[in-house]
């Protein structure tokens, strides 16, 4: 049963959160359980810290430990600066107030810091992805899941290029996963193409993430919520899935805007929670459907000096490219991580490579902090943010440009779907 509310135009107050939380403890699912709370980062919108008091107040009461780890997939540590910005409280107050609960960073990197719960099947694998991959993946997840009674997963729910839409069971794989799974996870989103993964609700990849869910032997509880403008349009407190669903169907309503038309010029301005291109990158996958053959797309993002602070290298070695590039000669890329070669892909967007040559649909541009040398050497294109004048994008609909000042959540479509669709 899933306790919660949500609609197009509902703005929850931090009582109304707190009301489902406590309809929720109600029931005793937390009564005296090691409570392993799983949470998103800086890069996820959201009001964390109302999530963080409500859990600490009302969950803490109740159970017999309350611990929360950071669902950072492979981004960087958050210092406990940031995590004290993350959950609005002081230094002072996480130590003393919040100080019985602790606030762990996930490891991805880290052998000693995983568990193998499982392996997907090559059998399985070469189902999901109708024969696009065959391989066994072993299934790693962070070791401290296996200290506690129930995971209790928190956090927002958007069209996902990778998955389809994020959330739920997504905090564990890749959240709190190991490389390999994570890894395979974004590759195999790539191979299916943004365009054809972002804003489905079931999707493969979503079922490698369920898949691998179940192979964790322990209850999983989530609160998923939807934003709506910086306002909770909806939550949803139920058994993961269950959670998720409900919040992926609201989500759907409110995060998907309909065009009439494709746009030759795409201005995407990235929000300060975006520090590197790799999560800035979100400004092109959510966008790429209404840019049109030959358009450009531009990341407006000034405060970006960095391509990746955890991948950074890797990206300078092998650039950004079409999905084909990789696919169609795999042997030169031996040994890369194949979720940075994803990355890669999805920043590019889609495009052919035949007899050599890489012909990407769309121009992608970085008017960022990173010098034009780099965005070269990255095949990327480069403007200088200075020269850009916001006002010269800005209620242009109607020449074919599109001005999004905060990019990277709503997910922009064609009504009639692009002509590149089959990808």
């Amino acid at each position: 049963m899933v306790i919660g509310k949500g609609s197009k135009g509902m703005h929850l107050s931090e009582e109304d959160v707190r009301s489902i939380v406590k309809e929720a403890v109600a029931k005793g699912t937390f009564d005296n359980k090691k409570i392993l709370a799983v949470y998103p980062d800086h890069t996820r919108s959201g009001p964390v810290p109302i999530f963080f008091r409500a859990f600490c107040d009302l969950i803490g009461a109740k159970a017999a430990k309350l611990d929360f780890l950071i669902a950072l997939g492979t981004h960087m540590p958050m210092t406990e600066e940031m995590i004290c910005e993350h959950f609005a409280v002081t230094p002072e107050e996480l130590k003393s107030k919040y100080g019985k609960f602790g606030v762990f960073n996930h490891d991805f990197k880290d052998p000693a810091k995983n568990i193998k719960v499982g392996t997907l099947k090559k059998a399985q694998v070469e189902e999901i992805s109708g024969g696009i991959l065959s391989e066994d993946v072993p299934v790693e997840i962070n070791k401290m899941v296996m200290d506690y009674d129930l995971l209790v997963i928190c956090g927002p729910v958007f069209p996902h290029e990778v998955v389809g839409f994020s959330g739920g069971n997504k905090y564990l794989f890749p959240g709190i996963a190991a490389a390999e799974i994570i890894d395979f996870f974004h590759w195999l989103g790539a191979l299916m193409t943004n365009p054809k993964i972002i804003g489905n609700k079931m999707t493969a990849v979503r079922k490698v993430v369920e898949l691998c869910a179940d192979m964790v032997q322990k209850p999983k509880f989530a609160f998923t919520y939807v934003v709506d403008h910086g306002e909770i349009a909806g939550l949803y407190a139920a058994e993961a899935k269950e959670a998720w669903g409900a919040a992926a169907d609201l989500s759907n309503q409110l995060h998907i805007c309909y065009m009439d038309k494709p746009f030759h010029t795409v201005l995407s301005c990235a929000p300060k929670m975006y520090d590197d291109i790799w999560t800035a990158g979100k400004c092109m996958y959510k966008l790429e459907p209404v840019v049109a053959d030959g358009g450009t797309l531009i990341i407006y993002a000034p405060h970006v000096t960095e391509i990746s602070y955890t991948h950074g290298k890797v990206l300078d070695k092998i650039g950004y490219h079409t999905r084909d590039y990789f696919s169609k000669q795999m042997d030169k890329f031996e040994g890369v991580p194949r979720g940075v070669i994803a990355h890669s892909t999805h920043v590019r967007g889609i495009g052919t490579f035949e007899n050599g040559v890489e012909k990407p649909r769309v121009s992608v541009v970085l008017a960022t902090g990173v010098p034009e040398e780099r965005c070269k050497k990255i095949n990327l294109g480069y403007m200088d943010p200075k020269l850009i004048n916001l006002d010269d994008y800005k209620n242009k609909e109607d020449k074919g440009i599109l001005f999004v000042a905060k990019a990277g959540e709503m997910l922009y479509k064609l009504k009639d779907g692009p002509s590149w669709q089959n990808v």
